[in-house]
């Protein structure tokens, strides 16, 4: 990024990605007040270099938030309604639950973290500044987690390596997955292992509010019982639970209600991923780690809650419980879930050998956002079958796309969409957007300049990168030009001009591909 460029957007207000020391991002907003600075909406002055800089875009005016038809209203799983989304003077706040860094995030993992982007990009979109906070789990505790062994240290085990080495490693995988979904990084990935104090402090303000107590066997509990709302989330309701039910983990004799769950267990016989605290050498339950650091990172006031379906109960019914008895009030206003993804009628899991990672995808020569492209053309909220046969065809059409944007020209300038706009509002319907965008591809009474600067507007949030290059020779304009009649030719269904003009193209190189979506081009 060039200083020039951000001299030119001086006095606006923008977003800046910057490359982080440690090989990740973090993102600013703010007024620039020079090619090195910013200041953000609580009037701290930010200072960067503009070699720093991994992406730079000038949010328009017209991006500004409109009460009437740009805020956004999406599902709150607590109270069950499509709700408006009300931002803290031009701010809003995001919690979404991270990785368990034992193994590589799988697509459907990727859908859930996808969710978070899209809900951050729309309120953007809209002017507005978003703090995302997500957590790394690098002590284990899944919820499919309580086995017998941690799979965290099974892992380590069995490849005979230090289980922090491979939390660092599967981590590292996990930001490269991110990036090349084009996932923006949030601002904060705090891990579990570097605020074991913050939990324990946690749990000791706990234990003093009567909502937690050392078991018989040591261990320290949060008495489901304390809290009275528990189930409001999920429906599951106390005096439903049954004794048996697979909660938390296998040996948890010394807890006094069997709907109970661990804050702090005692090591035993484990001898790695343990630490001191006030109640013996031990490690922390799973659920203490979302409260602490929600808390702690975002004030005890979190807008917008992000998980999967699958996290709804336990993990934020207990997040929940815990969260609101340190604090006396409802720390979550929003808790919003995406649901489960299959692949290809099955759910994913390596007993069935169906487990899908981004890199299969690229394996198989598939550009990785026609995984984002496919997931787009869902409801976040609907379970989704994705296939082979839907990606491969959303990589045909991100490819197509990228060659019109081509032949629309250069420019980088943005037209609103009401109806993008209105899609992307409305709880986050993507489809209807993506179908807004194919309609503005074949719309002849739209000029080339128009769709491309409409496209680039969708792009912000749907986040396709749909103005990269692809690779091969640039068109010349008389290709172009004969493109753009052939176009013309079919849609008069002028089958003698298309097929003339097919010929022509083909012998300069061209091979030219027929569908319902429209023509696309390649070169040969």
């Amino acid at each position: 990024m060039s200083a020039e460029d951000l001299r030119a957007a001086i006095g606006k207000r923008a977003t800046i990605r910057l490359h982080g020391s440690e090989g990740g991002f973090r993102d600013i907003v703010g007024v620039l007040q020079s090619e090195t600075s910013l200041i953000n909406r609580r009037g701290e002055l930010i200072e960067f270099q503009p070699d720093d800089v991994a992406f730079f875009r000038v949010i328009p005016v017209f991006n500004r938030r409109d009460a009437d038809t740009g805020q956004l209203r999406i599902y709150d799983t607590l109270t069950r309604e499509v709700k408006s989304i009300e931002s803290r003077d031009g701010f809003i706040s995001i919690y979404c639950c991270g990785p368990t860094v034992y193994r590589d995030a799988h697509v459907g993992n990727l859908r859930t973290f996808l969710l978070s982007d899209l809900i951050a990009r729309t309120l953007t979109l809209q002017g507005i500044e978003v703090q995302l906070i997500q957590n790394i789990t690098d002590v284990g505790h899944m919820a499919d987690d309580f086995e017998e062994q941690d799979k965290m240290l099974a892992e380590s085990e069995k490849r005979q390596v230090d289980p922090f080495e491979i939390a660092r490693e599967f981590e590292s995988r996990f930001h490269r997955d991110l990036a090349l979904l084009n996932i923006r990084a949030a601002d904060r990935y705090p891990r579990a292992s570097e605020n074991m104090d913050s939990m324990q402090k946690a749990i000791g303000e706990l234990i003093e509010k009567k909502s937690a107590y050392v078991g018989s066997d040591g261990c320290v509990y949060f008495d489901a019982t304390s809290f009275d709302s528990y189930g409001a989330i999920s429906g599951n309701r106390l005096e439903a639970l049954k004794p048996g039910h697979r909660y938390e983990y296998k040996d948890e004799g010394g807890k006094r209600f069997h709907a109970d769950w661990a804050l702090w267990k005692l090591a035993g016989g484990r001898t790695q991923m343990i630490w001191e605290s006030p109640w013996g050498a031990g490690f922390p339950g799973w659920h203490i780690e979302c409260s602490a650091m929600s808390i702690d990172f975002l004030d005890a006031s979190v807008d917008i809650h992000v998980g999967g379906i699958d996290l709804r109960f336990p993990h934020h019914e207990n997040e929940r419980a815990q969260s609101n008895s340190l604090t006396g009030h409802e720390v979550v206003q929003t808790w919003v879930h995406g649901e489960h993804l299959l692949f290809e009628g099955r759910k994913m899991s390596k007993s069935a050998g169906n487990v899908v990672l981004l890199g299969d995808l690229i394996d198989r020569g598939l550009d990785p956002l026609s995984l984002r492209f496919a997931l787009l053309e869902n409801r976040y909220r609907s379970q989704m079958d994705l296939s082979w046969e839907s990606l491969e065809a959303a990589h045909s059409t991100i490819r197509r796309w990228r060659k019109l944007m081509s032949e629309w020209g250069t420019s980088s300038e943005l037209k609103l969409d009401n109806e993008i706009t209105d899609s992307l509002a409305t709880d986050l319907d993507t489809p209807r957007a993506m179908q807004r965008l194919r309609a503005i591809e074949k719309d002849m009474t739209i000029g080339a300049q128009d769709k491309r600067a409409i496209f680039l507007y969708a792009d912000q949030v749907l986040g396709l990168a749909l103005d990269r290059t692809l690779d091969g020779k640039a068109l010349t304009d008389e290709l172009k030009q004969l493109l753009q009649r052939r176009e013309i030719a079919r849609s008069e269904k002028n089958w003698a001009e298309s097929d003339a003009l097919r010929n022509q193209l083909e012998s300069a190189g061209l091979e030219i591909n027929d569908s319902a979506e429209g023509q696309s081009w390649s070169w040969k």
